[in-house]
């Protein structure tokens, strides 16, 4: 079996990337463009959602590197871990609902979203 240490600490290299990744939706969705069809209210709804998304994985992340043992060895450690692991899975949820699994990249993120949910679970067993 993997060390908690171990995967508590791809636990946070996985939350890193995905605050890099969110960190480039402007560019890699021309938002910019794309979004000025929006009202204004709505265009500064999706990038202030962007960024507080953002937030919470650097959260995520930081939480994973600094804190492992404090996050198998307590219930509220534990309870973080398994509240990580339900918005991955979540996110898998949604990905299928609102992306379908017709194409090859929605496919991927779906695998990558679940990938997520057991990594922040396995720590806790």
């Amino acid at each position: 079996m993997l060390e908690p240490k171990f995967l508590l600490t791809l636990c946070g290299i996985y939350n890193l990337g995905f605050a890099v990744f969110h960190l480039f939706f402007w560019r890699i969705f021309k938002w910019k463009e794309d979004l000025a069809s929006l009202t204004h209210v709505n265009r500064s709804v999706m990038q202030i959602l962007n960024l507080r998304l953002t937030y919470m994985f650097l959260v995520m992340a930081y939480v994973s590197f600094v804190f492992q043992p404090e996050l198998t060895m307590t219930k509220l450690g534990q309870t973080l871990l398994i509240a990580f692991s339900v918005f991955w899975f979540m996110r898998t949820v949604e990905q299928v609902v609102f992306f379908g699994l017709k194409h090859k990249v929605s496919n991927g993120m779906t695998v990558l979203f679940f990938i997520g949910g057991v990594l922040h679970l396995l720590p806790v067993f």
